[in-house]
């Protein structure tokens, strides 16, 4: 299977006009909250349901928090979220620039992530510094991690997912893989024979770090604040490190 990045979390997604407004009495009303996600992307979501992906646990729990159930809205592409018509992404980026064209509300952040190395567990590598013309890192195509490890003069090698990337490192055909936190930790869940090292994020490079938030569809203030109070109870309760941990995902606190 493929890991795809959730839309959300490459801040990609570019509204075709304004999206219905829902606000917290009719999602009430109606009994149902909107989740948009990708059919196909574990650790993030998945139709298929076993398991089903951490965003769809913890919109069931926020659902839950707010007094009604979740109603999954799974979208392919930018352009399927309007027709859509959920009410709510998650792991969306929390800066105001990345989601600029998407016309959401973001919630406050409740962790932290960015681009990460993973390296074999017997490499000497110890940082995004560690790198040189000797060392061929994995990375993702058109990504911002390519273009700056590549202004490094550092050899890489393009990949269309992320765990193509931390596959060719299994097999020893690179010698890192510029890759996400969480999916690092959900191959490592998943391939418990051949575990990979994920080096520490470089706080240093700002380009390869944000904090993650709750992504809302042009809410009213009420629902904004419902869900907020929802997060926030959910975080204070280790629900949300719970979920993540699921997945072999241990959270950072937001900056």
């Amino acid at each position: 299977m493929k890991t795809i990045l959730p839309l959300m979390v490459a801040g990609i997604i570019g509204l075709t006009g304004p999206a219905q407004a829902r606000p917290l009495s009719t999602i009430r009303d109606f009994g149902t909250m909107g989740l948009c996600a990708h059919p196909n992307s574990l650790p993030y979501a998945s139709k298929a349901g076993d398991p089903p992906g951490f965003q769809v646990e913890l919109g069931q729990a926020l659902a839950r928090e707010l007094g009604v159930t979740l109603r999954l809205d799974w979208i392919i592409t930018q352009y399927q979220m309007r027709s859509a018509g959920c009410d709510i992404v998650l792991d969306a980026i929390a800066d105001r620039e990345a989601q600029s064209e998407t016309n959401l509300r973001i919630s406050k952040p409740y962790y932290r992530t960015g681009v990460a190395l993973a390296v074999p567990s017997t490499s000497k590598l110890t940082s995004f510094k560690s790198l040189d013309e000797h060392t061929k890192v994995g990375v993702q195509v058109g990504s911002v991690a390519a273009m700056i490890i590549g202004q490094r003069h550092v050899p890489t090698s393009t990949f269309g997912f992320e765990v193509d990337s931390l596959e060719a490192l299994a097999n020893h055909e690179i010698d890192a893989a510029a890759v996400t936190p969480t999916i690092a930790s959900y191959f490592n869940l998943t391939h418990k024979d051949s575990p990979i090292r994920i080096l520490d994020r470089d706080e240093s490079e700002a380009n390869l770090n944000w904090n993650v938030a709750v992504g809302m569809v042009r809410p009213d203030q009420k629902l904004r604040d419902a869900v907020e109070a929802a997060l926030e109870k959910l975080r204070a309760d280790g629900t949300v490190e719970r979920i993540y941990g699921h997945y072999g995902v241990v959270l950072q606190s937001p900056k």
